[in-house]
């Protein structure tokens, strides 16, 4: 019985992390295809039926969320794992929901990723996926990574990230000063 090489959609909107993640990939032996946004992913999806998606959270126009989503449910069986730059407890829980297998903070290279798919049991013949017991995060695990979204996504302004928050800037100073608490 021959074994069929794993099919790998490359999902991200970095052209430049996309197209090296790609060639790592075809350099290992895999068949891999690049996809930039939620559109070309599905429409690559039906064309080269992939078995496995490497799907960045955060793309200019629909979630990584909903192309995991959208994937499952055009290719059962699909394993999926989910790529960000911004790790959060709540986005890591929602991808596993939504069908994702496992979720990588960037950076993450080739042997990372396929090093989390190798941890999976999804897709084997007769094997029944069980999800790891997830850990609820700490409120204070939980507010530091909403406060270090916030200042991302404020492009490093502490007193912007302040008002989006509705705190005072020196309250927020305080709370970046200090270490982040453990997960």
């Amino acid at each position: 019985m021959t074994e069929t090489i794993p099919g790998i959609l490359v999902v991200d909107d970095d052209e430049a992390f996309r197209l090296r993640l790609v060639r790592a990939f075809r350099d290992r032996g895999h068949r891999a295809e690049p996809a930039g946004d939620y559109e070309s992913a599905l429409s690559l999806a039906h064309s080269f039926k992939p078995n496995r998606a490497v799907v960045d959270l955060r793309m200019p126009d629909k979630s990584g969320l909903e192309v995991v989503r959208d994937l499952a449910e055009l290719l059962p069986g699909i394993e999926c794992l989910v790529l960000t730059g911004y790790g959060s407890i709540a986005t890591a829980t929602e991808a596993i929901r939504l069908g994702a297998v496992d979720y990588l903070t960037k950076p993450a290279d080739a042997d990372q990723i396929l090093g989390a798919f190798g941890r999976q049991g999804a897709g084997r013949e007769g094997e029944e996926l069980t999800a790891p017991p997830i850990e609820a995060p700490s409120l204070e695990r939980v507010e530091w990574e909403h406060i270090q979204r916030v200042l991302a996504d404020t492009g490093g302004n502490v007193s912007q990230a302040a008002r989006v928050l509705g705190i005072h800037r020196r309250s927020l100073q305080r709370k970046l000063a200090r270490r982040p608490p453990h997960k």
